[in-house]
């Protein structure tokens, strides 16, 4: 077992990354060659992404521990790296061409509650429990290690990018507090602790971790084995504390030394471990939890070096974004880098959108007006100004979502009494999901129509395989899913396009973007000559009829729009209808008001309507 960042098969593994070869792997009874490393995407816009938790999407040889199957359940139940693996061309065919996996590194093994995957305590070992042979793994780490490469590389021989989701902020319950146990209140000064042996115990004989102690106990690799790499201050907020029994890293921590160059240690061998990780396991792109409580300057540096290192093994666009629960403000110091700022160095590429999930659920469900949505993108575009990224305009390229695990209730709410009565919010949710900026990343199970909700985060972490006909590729929402993927992987404008709102009127003369709840959302993305226009009526309960502005210039010619996708009965075109001699009032994004020539379409819409259109060139 490979216990330092300075074992010679880390950098001999290292080294091999750069000299590219070909590997055969044989799925479905043919056999596909390819490189490894496997090279990046072009574009990572062109990728929807599937996100799994492990422990809770599939295992083909064991039911859920827990019952029942989407109980709030808070340990382990059984999901595995062979789970996800049988069911890869289930994700493909329902339209996601990469998968974000959640943490794949060894928790605490004493440590039941950490199935989620962030209480890390060998960054260096795979976690045993999800494998198919659990026991075995543990015994055997290159056992997990060879069923987590073949998932990697049966999804890279289908054409599937995989993301893996790392940790730089904390790790697992490595020790505990002298006198409080796991968890501490929060003091100015570090606590007396003691570091925890192979079987979870707390060595009061160990307050600093032994260099010769079990690989199951205290933290891997020894180099991180040192107190001051570790906060010690009890339960904490933003980057000064534990969360809740996950221990706080100090990346902040420097060190001088007389002999080579001043470093951060801590995040020195972070930055090596996750060079080796991708070395070895081949993910194309890493997803950084909790990125908001390390330091900007250390997510820069992280993000800089991690993009160089695959850029020297052949992944040219490797990919990372980032988890920032706060607004566009913060999230700015943490992606690419401020040209006002000297350093040459471009940080991490991306963040999970989260601004835009803030409002885009509400809008959807009618409880919040669609000017929330034109204002956010507004202030986006301020806040970005001289950012520049390894993608371009960071935003577009944002991981957008409608839920995940780390919430209490699901976007899909189940009616008790009328259990399919908001099932058309879910086309609507998906489909502005599909057709807005960034990259769109599904929950698992919400194409089953999973609704979980309660107040415990696992109310949202369903044992999905234990659900009945758990794979159901004639679900509506699945088929749903399917068709809106399709739609935005055959229309360009939809990945690229630039992205306008739409005022729209109910009298043909006075337009405007919705101001009230249970609105009409309206906007289109613009590519070349080519304009696809997304129209939803958040209503529940109220049909809508009105125009809705589609561009000037570029529809001169323009007769109709062809309907791409409804989820109601409707018309297959919709006439462009020329409004240029009748005198309108079109309230403009920025609140100015104009009286101008238009064109738009006419459209009729049920309650909780979706269309996409598209002009016919």
């Amino acid at each position: 077992m490979i216990t330092s960042i300075n074992d010679p098969m880390i950098q001999a593994c290292m080294d091999q990354a750069k000299k590219p070869r070909q590997a055969s792997v044989e799925i479905e009874g043919r056999t596909v060659t390819m490189r490894k490393p496997f090279p990046s995407p072009e574009d990572w816009r062109d990728l929807p992404i599937y996100f799994v938790m492990i422990d809770r999407f599939n295992n083909p040889i064991a039911m859920p521990h827990g019952s029942p199957w989407n109980a709030s359940y808070s340990s382990f139940q059984g999901g595995t790296f062979e789970g996800i693996r049988q069911r890869l061309d289930y994700i493909k065919d329902l339209g996601f061409r990469a998968i974000w996996l959640s943490p794949v590194l060894k928790n605490c093994n004493y440590n039941p509650y950490t199935y989620h995957g962030y209480g890390i305590q060998n960054f260096l070992t795979i976690e045993p429990r999800f494998c198919s042979d659990p026991q075995r793994a543990l015994k055997d780490p290159r056992f997990a290690e060879t069923e987590l490469e073949r998932l990697v590389d049966e999804a890279h021989a289908r054409g599937l990018y995989i993301i893996f989701d790392i940790v730089l902020n904390h790790t697992g319950d490595v020790f505990e507090y002298a006198g409080f146990g796991s968890t501490a209140p929060w003091v100015r000064e570090p606590y007396r602790i003691a570091w925890r042996d192979s079987s979870g115990a707390p060595r009061y004989d160990w307050p600093e971790p032994p260099l010769d102690a079990p690989p199951e106990a205290a933290i891997m690799p020894v180099e991180l084995r040192r107190n001051e790499f570790f906060r010690r201050r009890g339960e904490g907020d933003e980057s000064d504390g534990d969360f809740s029994s996950l221990k706080e890293l100090t990346t902040d921590y420097f060190e001088i030394d007389p002999v080579v160059a001043d470093t951060y240690p801590v995040r020195e061998i972070l930055t090596k471990v996750y060079e080796y990780i991708m070395a070895r396991f081949d993910p194309d792109g890493y997803r950084i939890d909790t990125l908001k409580y390390v330091e900007p300057d250390f997510a820069l540096e992280f993000g800089n070096d991690i993009r160089e290192y695959a850029l020297s093994i052949g992944k040219k666009n490797f990919f990372t974004f980032g988890e920032i629960y706060d607004n566009d403000d913060v999230i700015s110091r943490y992606i690419g880098r401020n040209a006002a700022n000297p350093s040459y160095l471009v940080g991490v590429d991306a963040v999970l959108d989260f601004p835009l999930f803030f409002r885009l659920p509400d809008i959807v469900k009618g409880q919040l007006p669609p000017t929330k949505l034109v204002e956010m993108y507004g202030y986006r575009h301020k806040a970005q100004r001289g950012i520049i990224s390894s993608q371009g305009e960071a935003g577009n390229y944002f991981v957008t979502f409608l839920d995940n695990h780390d919430q209490y209730h699901r976007f899909f709410f189940a009616d008790p009494d009328n259990p399919h009565k908001y099932d058309d919010q879910m086309a609507i949710g998906i489909g502005c999901l599909f057709t807005l900026l960034g990259i769109p990343c599904l929950y698992y199970g919400t194409e089953q129509g999973l609704s979980g909700s309660g107040s415990q985060m696992e109310s949202v972490r369903e044992a999905l395989w234990g659900k009945p006909n758990a794979f159901d590729q004639n679900h509506p929402f699945y088929q749903t899913t399917q068709k809106i993927a399709a739609i935005r992987e055959h229309q360009p404008a939809l990945r690229y396009g630039r992205l306008y709102f739409r005022p729209v009127s109910g009298d043909g003369i006075h337009f405007g973007i919705s101001k009230t709840v249970e609105g009409i959302l309206a906007y289109s993305r613009l590519l070349s000559d080519e304009e696809v226009l997304v129209v939803a009526n958040t209503s529940v309960s109220s049909v809508w009829e009105g125009d809705v502005l589609v561009d000037f210039d570029l529809n001169a010619r323009t007769k109709v729009f062809d309907l791409l996708y409804c989820n109601h009965e409707t018309v297959s075109e919709i006439p462009v209808i020329d409004r240029s001699a009748t005198q309108t009032i079109v309230s403009m994004d920025d609140g100015t008001v104009a009286s101008v020539p238009v064109r738009v379409l006419n459209l009729r819409m049920n309650p909780m309507e979706i269309q996409i259109l598209r002009n016919r060139i």
